[in-house]
């Protein structure tokens, strides 16, 4: 080899590389892609990394993308960003992704369509290869664009009714289930529903899976024992369990469909001077960070969030290498943790 460290950053490309080793660039544009490096004998690939290294290397991007249309870089766009489910979601995600020398760009797309349908726009402007969703509604219309537009999608934690992309997503109403048996096998008989809203998936679903279970253990959902939030946020937690205090003379369990209504809970029944679980016990869903350490420690339905986001980026790289392929629903199995916000009924 008869370069050196000190060469010009300009000059050091990959033609240049190829010269210092002997080979042909094509090779050293191999051995440099995590995705391709079995391609070329690994004797070769370590010289040719080595190379690089010594030299400072870094590939331009920019010129990546324009000659391979790659750019291997992925959207991913959430709701709400300081939610705490969706840090493990993305974190799964961005290590499935970067294993495949994929980067990730994660957008807080917020609540509003005109937002989401401008964020999805700028992210194809930057051609990313694909887009994972965790904001998609049931009948969703930013998630009609993308298609049209022709983006690799894949769905996270919710999905379309149409069934239209691939996506994972926890099994809510067997979740749900959990919750309510829980509840039943502690003696509740009075229980009500923090239900999501009803336009996503989630809260849908967890809803149908309180009613679901609630007819199998023979016990009574009369007016007044649902009230639906209008977003997942502790205030409507709040609002929607200080309904159900009112409308439900007598409850003593509250399912709520996450665990952030199931938190607002807690303010409604501390403001009402009632102890959780003395007077109601609370159930919550989805096990997000810091929920047992909350006082007490929210007994929870765990939806498993970073293995939903390893497996939203697995279904996207199958989805990125065969777009004609086959649309996979993955489902995983919640399970149920139990921890002091649920106890048996206070006797009356």
């Amino acid at each position: 080899m008869t370069g050196s460290a000190s060469e010009p950053r300009s000059r050091i490309n990959l033609r240049w590389i190829a010269e210092q080793v002997g080979v042909h660039p094509s090779t050293v544009s191999r051995a440099l892609d995590a995705s391709k490096r079995h391609l070329v004998a690994d004797d070769v690939a370590e010289r040719i990394i080595a190379a690089a290294d010594k030299l400072g290397y870094r590939p331009d991007p920019v010129a990546a993308s324009l000659r391979t249309r790659r750019s291997t870089l992925v959207g991913v766009l959430v709701p709400d960003i300081t939610n705490p489910v969706f840090s493990p979601i993305i974190s799964g995600i961005a290590e499935v992704l970067g294993e495949e020398g994929y980067s990730t760009i994660v957008a807080d797309a917020g609540a509003g369509r005109d937002q989401r349908l401008r964020l999805v726009d700028e992210l194809a402007a930057r051609r990313v290869d694909g887009l994972i969703l965790a904001t998609v509604g049931r009948n969703d219309e930013v998630l009609q664009h993308c298609l049209a537009a022709g983006l690799k999608v894949v769905l996270v934690n919710r999905a379309d009714d149409a069934g239209r992309t691939a996506s994972v997503v926890s099994d809510d109403m067997a979740g749900m289930a959990l919750a309510v048996n829980h509840l039943a096998a502690l003696g509740h008989r009075k229980i009500g529903h923090i239900a999501g809203p009803s336009s996503l998936s989630t809260g849908h679903l967890r809803r149908q899976g309180f009613e679901k279970v609630m007819a199998a253990h023979q016990l009574a959902v009369p007016t007044g024992a649902i009230v639906e939030a209008n977003a997942y946020e502790r205030d409507e937690g709040e609002r929607a369990a200080a309904a159900l205090l009112a409308a439900y003379p007598g409850i003593t369990a509250i399912a709520a469909a996450n665990d952030l209504l199931a938190l607002g809970a807690y303010r409604a029944l501390a403001a009402r001077g009632l102890t959780c679980p003395g007077d109601v016990s609370v159930v919550g869903h989805n096990d997000m960070p810091l929920v047992d350490m909350v006082e007490p420690p929210l007994t929870t339905v765990r939806i498993g969030p970073r293995e939903m986001g390893r497996e939203a980026a697995k279904l996207l790289l199958a989805r990125m290498s065969d777009p004609a392929g086959a649309i996979r629903r993955v489902m995983l199995e919640p399970t149920l943790v139990i921890r002091r916000s649920t106890a048996q009924p206070r006797a009356k």
